[in-house]
């Protein structure tokens, strides 16, 4: 890739103080103004650089030192005591101030062993650092060199792309080096409203089967960064067209469906967005219970979210159960309590009968809330020993509320009672 001119008139300075709080730009100032005392130089990089000049800019800041990072935050520890955090192994440093945060690096470079594998980095200059990036779009960086303050660097057209709506790699084994970069290019493509330089949708085409180099771990990871998508749904769509759905599994599908059920699990959660276990659910509802677990095993989830699935699965087999005429409420309770709450409401939104979604609507709104007025103490005062017999008649009493054979207090008192006369439990 041919090398663009090294800085640009750009007035990034002017965004900086347009977007950023003062405490925040004033620390920047000074910590540039620290390294070059140091004889370093200091650099705002990578996705703020890019969305500063998008208009939607972050209060989590990159920075990456021509030099030391380690030496830099020591020295910035005594200019602000307690709140930088040095993590020396990694030769880096991290700043948390109420809604932002900074993060401090070495400049460096990557190299890969083979694809998929983990980069090997050495120190290096602050345009092999762009390099290492994914997407020109990223591969900027602000000058905070008191001597250059505000200067844009873009070696590899960053800002040219930025203003063409482009997704582009920055050099022919981007994907090899990392297949995960692929799915990150869709993210930034549906979420900037951009779409994939033309050599770079060919490349991603061309090395899909990469994927099979990544960890289940890092797979795992990125799909649960396109959750966390205003609409994740467009991104699977596009893995879909591209093949990187069907790489991961022959029978995923990021079509209208799928679309339609993402949607309607916002509207469930709203204000909250769904949690990453219910789109996953949903993702592969359509999967039968082989090709789930199959699925499972690539992408290695948390065994909570595991379990969510399998519970997904297991009652979308059991919904014949809830589409009989003559079905109880109480009896509708004892069927769904053992399943997940989550693994409920993915058949809620993707159940085919409508009298099976009904029951599961009512179980998630009303049925799971019911509880009897009665409690263990109450039952010691009516007669009822503690033991099996008062779970007993606890069971019994929640059933004749789910029913609506009891409405209150004292209707379920005189159950107890009759059930005691009746010799059902131990008085």
């Amino acid at each position: 890739m041919t090398i663009r001119k090294h800085t640009q008139a750009t007035d990034m300075a002017g965004l900086l103080q347009k977007n950023l709080p003062s405490e925040l730009l004033d620390i920047l100032y000074k910590t540039g103004e620290l390294a070059s005392g140091l004889e370093q130089r200091l650099y705002l990089v990578g996705g703020v650089v890019r969305d500063l000049l998008l208009g939607r800019p972050s209060l989590d800041l990159d920075l990456v030192v021509e030099g030391e990072a380690i030496k830099l935050a020591e020295a910035l520890t005594e200019r602000y005591p307690g709140r930088w955090v040095a993590h020396r192994r990694f030769g880096t440093a991290k700043l948390h101030h109420g809604n932002w945060s900074l993060d401090l690096a070495t400049a460096r470079s990557e190299s890969y062993s083979r694809p998929g594998a983990l980069p090997t980095v050495r120190p290096g200059a602050i345009q092999e650092d762009l390099f290492r990036r994914d997407f020109t779009i990223n591969a900027m960086a602000v000058n905070l060199d008191p001597a250059h303050y505000g200067e844009l660097l873009d070696p590899y057209g960053g800002k040219r792309d930025l203003e063409a709506d482009l997704i582009r790699i920055l050099h022919q084994k981007s994907f090899i080096d990392d297949a995960t970069r692929m799915f990150r290019a869709l993210r930034y493509e549906q979420r900037l409203g951009f779409r994939l330089e033309q050599s770079t949708e060919a490349k991603l085409r061309q090395d899909v089967a990469l994927l099979d180099t990544i960890s289940a771990d890092r797979i795992r990871h990125e799909l649960e960064l396109i959750s966390k998508e205003e609409r994740p749904e467009l991104v699977l769509r596009r893995a879909e067209e591209l093949g990187l759905l069907s790489a991961l599994h022959q029978g995923l599908s990021g079509d209208d469906w799928l679309a339609e059920k993402f949607a309607q699990a916002r509207q469930f959660c709203h204000p909250a967005m769904p949690p990453v276990s219910l789109y996953l659910a949903l993702l592969v509802y359509r999967l039968t219970e082989t090709d789930a677990k199959r699925f499972m095993r690539r992408i290695n989830p948390p065994a909570n979210t595991a379990q969510v699935v399998r519970d997904t699965i297991r009652l979308k087999e059991q919904q014949g159960s809830l589409e009989a005429k003559e079905l109880a409420p109480s009896a509708v309770f004892h069927l769904l309590k053992s399943y997940n709450i989550e693994a409920v409401q993915a058949n809620a939104l993707a159940a085919s009968s409508e009298r099976a979604k009904r029951w599961l609507e009512s179980y998630l709104n009303k049925l799971r809330h019911i509880k009897p007025s009665l409690d263990g103490e109450a039952l010691l005062a009516l007669g009822v020993k503690a033991g099996p017999g008062m779970g007993q008649i606890l069971q019994i009493l929640q059933d004749a509320r789910l029913d609506g054979k009891v409405e209150n207090k004292q209707q379920e008192k005189a159950l107890v009672k009759e059930r005691l006369k009746e010799g059902m439990v131990d008085e």
